[in-house]
């Protein structure tokens, strides 16, 4: 018999889900029927696996040892496999307590896995939850809000159950603001929020923004997702490429609705595409930037978090406070480049 006792990592879980973790080889018809045959008990009782689950309840598991090993995958031994010393080395933590960690996430690797075999930012996260000496066997970590591979600066990831959960829903209910650093063609004078309907190319990893919900219903387009962005120029300056010269403006963006590619196309949309973006950019821009600054990249970086003044149930300390990630180094250098040295 296991006898398993629900901590406040695993806390509001649904029963099934947290049994599903706990014998992760197990098909959940097999749990279903342990529970019905009461070789799983809840609290002393039977369960249906429906219950929601608080700090202290006690799961009774009525099975021999060889079958739970049979039904359990040992994470301990799998991620000894590929783990090293430091999973997060040459990646800055920017704050980490024992529900949730802020990362700043390098350009050129990906948020999580496209491919079985990918080595993602989650993945190491994984890693470095497991070095740690509060582990819950039955949780496991994971990015609450994605950046594209070539996207830099601020990513966060829920290390308890509460905090993934907390996360996730201020992230849906947009109660934190997300902030991003760029540098576009054209000269942006005025401050302005920017507001379409966005779709996604069947074929092709990109997306369409029509500025009116009628124009992408003209096109063929019966859903589209709402979008809005705003931005602030902060600087602006020029390039030379010997044959032409371009205004240019870094620009602080809010992400007000966070859609895939959608401050890379809605800026595109608005006559100001991101330098380097090889997607949604000026082809001779790019060019240019490449040839001079090897930027092979969309120039665009996750720069500021503000967390609302009301955190429910997550640390204190995180009640309004505003974080920071700073530029990679060729976003600096380009930055010195283009607008002066400061």
């Amino acid at each position: 018999m296991k006898k398993l006792v629900v901590d406040c990592n695993s806390e509001g879980q649904r029963l099934n889900k947290y049994l599903g973790k706990y014998l992760d080889a197990a098909p959940q018809s097999f749990i279903y029927k342990m529970l019905r045959k009461k070789n799983i008990k809840y609290n002393g009782g039977k369960a249906d696996g429906s219950e929601i689950l608080s700090e202290g309840d006690i799961i009774e598991i009525y099975l021999a040892d060889d079958t739970i090993a049979k039904f359990k995958n040992d994470n301990e031994v799998s991620y000894l496999t590929k783990v090293n010393n430091s999973p997060l080395d040459n990646i800055e933590i920017i704050y980490e307590d024992s529900d949730i960690i802020i990362l700043n996430k390098p350009a050129g690797m990906l948020s999580q896995k496209a491919r079985p075999e990918d080595y993602s930012l989650n993945e190491r996260i994984v890693e470095h939850y497991h070095q740690r000496e509060d582990i819950d066997s039955v949780f496991t970590p994971s990015v609450c809000n994605r950046l594209d591979r070539n996207t830099s600066g601020i990513i966060l990831a829920g290390m308890s159950y509460q905090g993934t959960r907390i996360l996730s829903r201020m992230l849906k209910d947009r109660t934190i603001k997300k902030y991003y650093l760029t540098i576009v063609k054209g000269k942006v004078e005025e401050s302005c929020t920017i507001k379409g309907f966005l779709t996604k190319k069947e074929t092709h990893n990109q997306v369409v923004i029509y500025p009116t919900k009628d124009q992408a219903k003209d096109n063929g387009i019966d859903n589209p997702a709402y979008i809005e962005t705003g931005y602030i120029p902060l600087k602006t300056g020029h390039i030379d490429d010997g044959k032409r010269s371009y205004d240019v403006t870094l620009l602080k963006v809010e992400l007000i609705t966070g859609k895939t590619h959608q401050i890379r196309a809605h800026l595109r949309s608005a006559g100001h595409p991101i330098l380097g973006d090889g997607k949604y950019g000026h082809k001779d821009i790019n060019a240019y930037m490449r040839k001079e600054y090897g930027l092979k990249h969309q120039l665009l970086h996750a720069y500021e978090l503000h967390f609302p003044e009301d955190v429910d149930k997550l640390n204190n300390e995180l009640s309004g406070r505003l974080f920071t990630a700073e530029l990679t180094e060729e976003f600096r250098n380009i930055y010195d480049a283009l607008f002066g040295i400061q």
